[in-house]
């Protein structure tokens, strides 16, 4: 593992731990990459962007709306490092161009990184310092903050290594800055956004799978902060093997999301002895959700969805087209009876059956042929 990485890895083991808050700022100078500026500085609290400089803009900016707050105490906050920023190219490319002569790499594509900044323990008040440069994708010189020397990681910095070990004065500083000034400002800062960089949002958790034998993937997305877990438990016991756990990548709202495999297809058979659970740091009830086939995204069961609703869209449009048919024949239907059933009429020019002017009319029967329905009475 090269230096670089070892120490990505590193800071994000220490923002495991709560406590620990980091300011970072990664540089990019490049020589002759289409479509890419120059110059690049991004700025980085606990891993959230917070600034952004580079070569074709020429003006620092803030990258989220609470590190504005800075300008209450200090008004031209952004004009001075929109200066620095601008500085900095200057002398990031006088020192690029004298490596790149000094290694015969003047023609072609080179770039180099630099990543810089500090940690603040906000229980123990700790600091720590660090600078990583590479060049060309390949780790080339660090410096030791303890010592104030610099290290040459690739035989080609030496040379390098040699240079900036005589600059006194600017290692003392280098010192200085990563002791006393990164810190204020990563406190300052991290005061500023303390309702954003604190604050504590549940994901959604899903269990995926593209087909009946394929892993079952849970899915945890939309939460904050990133010290997070997700795993596997069969029968109430922490699963080890058959299990991938992918990595923590961030969503465009600045939350997080994170997947673990179960590498094994979901039958009839497990349902209720596996579940996924989430646990999140400072949050008390874990999110446990169990394995059933029934409560499984998958395109199998999606398709399978769908074709039932087409099934019963199809036979819903004939019912639909049939239904005004058979209303119809039921209404003449009903009108034949009615006529079959109605009493004949009386011709105006005969005379009833005469009958005693004391025996009443009397009311058809209640089950009368003339209704087509029984009476209510």
């Amino acid at each position: 593992m090269n230096l670089f990485v070892l120490f990505v890895v590193a800071v994000q083991i220490h923002r495991v731990t709560p406590l620990i808050h980091s300011l970072i700022y990664f540089t990019v100078v490049s020589y002759q990459i289409p479509n890419f500026p120059e110059y690049l500085t991004v700025g980085y609290i606990d891993g959230v962007p917070i600034s952004h400089y580079d070569s074709k803009s020429r003006k620092a900016k803030a990258k989220q709306d609470w590190m504005n707050k800075i300008t209450a105490d200090d008004p031209h906050y952004w004009e001075k490092v929109t200066q620095d920023s601008s500085d900095n190219q200057h002398s990031f490319k006088v020192n690029f161009e004298m490596d790149q002569e000094r290694l015969n790499q003047t023609g072609g594509l080179h770039m180099f990184q630099v990543m810089s900044g500090c940690e603040w323990d906000d229980e123990t008040d700790e600091v720590d310092g660090f600078q990583y440069i590479r060049y060309n994708g390949e780790d080339f010189i660090a410096f030791e903050l303890e010592t104030m020397r610099w290290i040459a990681v690739h035989p080609q910095s030496l040379f390098t290594k040699h240079r900036m070990d005589q600059w006194d004065m600017f290692n003392q500083y280098r010192k200085h800055y990563y002791t006393e000034e990164c810190p204020s400002w990563l406190k300052k800062f991290v005061n500023n956004g303390r309702d954003f960089l604190m604050r504590t949002e549940i994901p959604k958790v899903s269990l995926l799978q593209k087909t009946p034998s394929s892993p079952v993937t849970c899915h945890a997305t939309g939460f904050y902060p990133d010290k997070a877990e997700l795993f596997w438990r069969k029968d109430g016991e922490q699963l080890h093997e058959d299990v991938e756990v992918g990595e923590t990548l961030r969503n465009h709202d600045g939350t997080f999301q994170t997947t673990a495999d179960l590498k094994m297809p979901a039958t009839a058979d497990v349902e209720g002895r596996y579940e996924c659970v989430f646990r999140l740091s400072g949050v008390k009830d874990d999110i446990v959700t169990k394995l059933e086939i029934s409560g499984i995204l998958s395109n199998a069961r999606i398709r399978e969805e769908e074709e039932k609703r087409e099934m019963m869209v199809s036979i819903a449009v004939p019912l639909a087209v049939l239904a005004p048919v058979v209303v119809v024949v039921l209404v003449k239907l009903y009108k034949s009876r009615q006529a079959k059933y109605t009493p004949a009429s009386v011709d105006a020019d005969c005379e009833p059956a005469s009958k005693s002017p004391s025996e009443p009319v009397s009311e058809p029967a209640s089950n009368s042929p003339a209704s087509p329905f029984p009476s209510a009475t």
